[in-house]
């Protein structure tokens, strides 16, 4: 019986770590004192693109981007609005070049979006799924 070398254990492990890595999820998050429990993709969506800015309990959102580059970034707009990263430049620019909208505050990190949504219960913001706690809760999941 012929065992695997010390090579071939090594790339195994290194590509289970890849996969669990590659499918760390994403969520859309408020403060944990907010009084909106759920968004559907459509309401996410719309507050993001700047095509409505309501939330169900009649509030005005608020909502928080992450960084250009963010991986968490680029799968949540895939999902959300199913855009890549180059088309929600494109998105933005038009937008901000036409005096139609502003693009949503940036922060950089899931620890700061969660700080951003603390001061606001109007805030909306998506982080890695693994970053949730008890400063936030979870409205939706792409």
């Amino acid at each position: 019986m012929k065992f695997p070398n010390i090579r071939q254990v090594a790339l195994l492990l290194s590509l289970f770590a890849a996969s669990a890595v590659a499918q760390a999820g994403v969520v859309v998050v408020m403060s944990s004192k907010s009084d909106v429990s759920a968004l559907t993709k459509t309401q996410v969506a719309q507050i993001y693109m700047a095509k409505s800015d309501a939330l169900p309990n009649g509030r005005v959102a608020k909502p928080i981007d992450q960084a250009d580059g963010a991986a968490v970034r680029n799968e949540f707009y895939s999902k959300v609005a199913e855009k890549d990263a180059a088309q929600m430049k494109a998105y933005w620019s038009q937008l901000t070049f036409t005096g139609k909208a502003q693009p949503p505050r940036k922060v950089s990190g899931d620890a700061a979006v969660k700080a951003a949504l603390a001061d606001n219960p109007a805030a909306v913001g998506y982080i890695s799924d693994g970053a949730v706690d008890g400063s936030v809760k979870v409205v939706f999941k792409p």
